[in-house]
């Protein structure tokens, strides 16, 4: 979750799993190195044969129409050019941004790109299926770490069954808070309900709570990722499908939102996820009573999104209902009718009690700040194209009538003021461009046009465009506010999506440029996926990785995962090291300190939550950008 670890919030530690770990970040280049007078940004990913290719050099002052050259791992020139005028300064050090254009490079390979008195680090020019494929697979493996419950995969973390006492779970009441974070609970959870089975799952984050809401979105998007082509995501998808089956009480018409707390109390005498750096199979090992501070930590508290029977937040009843009808699309293609029928039975039984009168705050997380969402008609519209195309797949007759509340529900985000971009708040890409699909299949007039979704397809991609054209190395994320990495694997998606449902290439460019900056296109030259490309955090504040060890044997160990990204600067005040945690880098230092600037900051420390926490939602947005990159 965004807010992991503030330091005021560590009381204490379990000082577990520090004896079979090992060295952290052994393999991680230097903490501190000496800034050179330039570099190059490339995508250090790589770049497909016929798409744009654009690097950048910073200088410490401008060298308008100096050379550059490309050569390849045999040391031959294989093209030259010079540089675009600079468009600007970094920072006080690097007083000038010059454009590459790398464009004519078509020729398979991998490449340097050197000017200004800098090399690049190297990058490949390959086809599209061969760079990024293996990137989604990545991606989808980073799921596998965050497993919780019986059925993890123990890989290179040697992880081990965690939170087993989630099969006999308490429910509690909707809980209350307080604190200057308004994340403090402000008085001890009331039992009313339980046992429940919520085992399995996935940790949200680089801590161990547990959301239906980023769960529901993150299914959702490795089975749309599954759907265009990306391999190995069916049975990691069918995961988190299982963990949200148990999330959701049909019969009772109870949802469950979020098992564990965040932040614990001091007044109250009870600690909470966020107040102890441990490995997650601590928990179980804990002897505790009702009375006791850890008490919370063993036996996770599972919590309700409403009263039973009652009206659902819209925004969970339309992603989970997608999340579910995808994974009844994907069982019909698989063969498995029944399964398929069951998935759909549990999305449409759910999206029926979506709340659409007095809607008020939504509901997302336990304290809603940790993901203040107020969009929900895109959720909705998501949730009933998703149940149309189930339901045409498997010959259902309601499919008519959720294709009519679909074009009903777009028209009332088209008319809202909570109009955003694809990110986990605002899922209208994926749903605008999937009803476009159903509106030409099913020959349906509704309450909106394929030509007014396009429209605010467009409108998304312009709003990126417009902020890039403000950003020196054309990137549209805001690199002084939260998100940038997932912010910009969302436009790459978008791009990729009004591609597929309009034949026009007009945002190409753009939606690659995103993904660059993802890549190492960004003033730090930092890849935010871990494992991708020739730099990228080696320090992520994820318990498991730190406890663990960050590198075995010279290889990520948690290979795939999208970490935050540059953050504002402010967000770094006061940052301290987690009790419990081990020390990453070794030596301390900031080896990106040169590329800071006065208002954004990239920071490769267990400390800095701000830029290295990886997330599911991070995750899933790439998994989808890159699968429908990879498929061309």
């Amino acid at each position: 979750m965004r807010r992991l670890l503030a330091p005021a919030a560590l009381t204490t530690v379990l000082a577990l799993g520090a004896a079979t770990a090992a060295p952290a970040a052994a393999a991680a280049p230097p903490a501190t190195a000496a800034a050179p007078q330039a570099v190059i940004r490339v995508d250090q990913v790589g770049y497909a044969t016929g798409e744009a290719k654009r690097g950048y050099l910073l200088a410490t002052r401008a060298t308008a129409g100096a050379p550059f050259t490309v050569r390849d791992t045999r040391g031959r020139t294989v093209l030259t050019g010079r540089v675009g005028p600079s468009a600007g300064a970094w920072n006080a050090r690097y007083g000038a941004v010059h454009p590459i254009d790398l464009s004519p490079l078509r020729t398979p390979g991998t490449y340097t790109v050197r000017a200004g008195g800098a090399v690049s680090p190297q990058f490949r020019v390959a086809a599209a299926a061969e760079l990024f494929g293996p990137l989604t697979r990545d991606a989808v493996s980073f799921f596998t770490v965050q497993r919780d419950g019986a059925a993890v995969v123990p890989g290179p973390l040697h992880r081990r069954p965690s939170h087993l006492t989630d099969r006999r779970a308490t429910v509690y009441d909707v809980p209350n808070f307080t604190g200057d974070g308004g994340d403090v609970l402000a008085e001890r959870p009331t039992p009313i309900g339980g046992p429940v089975d919520v085992e399995g799952g996935w940790f949200d984050a680089g801590d161990y709570v547990k959301f239906a809401h980023t769960t529901a979105y993150s299914v959702a998007a490795l089975l749309l990722a599954e759907r265009a082509g990306g391999s190995g995501i069916g049975a990691e998808a069918e995961h988190g499908l299982r963990w949200l089956d148990k999330m959701w009480d049909a019969g009772r018409g109870v949802l469950y939102v979020q098992v564990g707390i965040g932040t614990g109390s001091e007044e109250l005498g009870l600690l909470g996820d966020h107040d102890v750096w441990r490995l997650p199979e601590a928990d179980d090992a804990l002897v505790t009573g009702p009375g006791d501070e850890s008490y919370f930590l063993k036996y996770r508290p599972v919590f309700v999104g409403g009263p039973a029977g009652g009206p659902v937040s819209p925004n969970l009843a339309g992603r989970l209902a997608a999340a579910f009808a995808l994974g009844a699309q994907a069982a019909a293609r698989r063969g498995d009718r029944t399964a398929a029928r069951h998935w759909l039975g549990e999305a449409a039984s759910l999206f029926a009690r979506a709340r659409t009168t007095d809607v008020g705050e939504l509901v997302t997380a336990y304290p809603h700040a940790y993901y203040p969402e107020d969009s929900w008609a895109d959720d909705l519209e998501y949730g009933a194209v998703e149940l149309e195309r189930a339901a045409r797949v498997l010959g259902d007759p309601r499919a008519d009538g959720w294709l009519r509340d679909a074009t009903h529900w777009a028209a009332v985000y088209l008319g809202s003021g909570s109009r955003d971009t694809l990110n986990l708040y605002d899922t209208s890409a994926i749903a605008h461009a999937e009803l476009i699909t159903a509106l030409r299949a099913a020959r349906l007039d509704g309450e909106v046009t394929e030509r007014q979704l396009v429209a605010d397809l467009r409108r998304q991609l312009d709003a990126g465009v417009e902020a890039a054209a403000g950003n020196l190395l054309g990137h549209a994320a805001d690199v002084a506010d939260f998100d940038a990495a997932s912010r910009s694997f969302g436009f790459a998606a978008t791009a990729r999506l009004y591609r597929t449902v309009t034949g026009d290439r007009l945002y190409d460019a753009f939606g690659t440029a995103q993904r660059d900056f993802a890549f190492g296109v960004n003033g730090w030259g930092v890849s935010l996926m871990i494992g991708a490309g020739a730099d990228f955090a080696h320090c992520p504040q994820h318990q498991v990785a730190n406890l663990s060890g960050s590198l075995t044997g010279g290889r990520p160990v948690i290979r795939g995962a999208v970490v935050i990204g540059p953050n504002g600067a402010d967000n770094f005040t006061d940052i301290g090291i987690p009790d419990g945690a081990r020390s990453c880098p070794a030596g301390g230092g900031n080896r990106f300190a040169a590329f800071d600037r006065t208002d954004a900051r990239f920071l490769d420390d267990v400390r800095a939550w701000p830029s290295v926490e990886p997330a599911i939602d991070f995750t899933a947005t790439a998994a989808l950008a890159l699968s429908l990159t990879a498929a061309g």
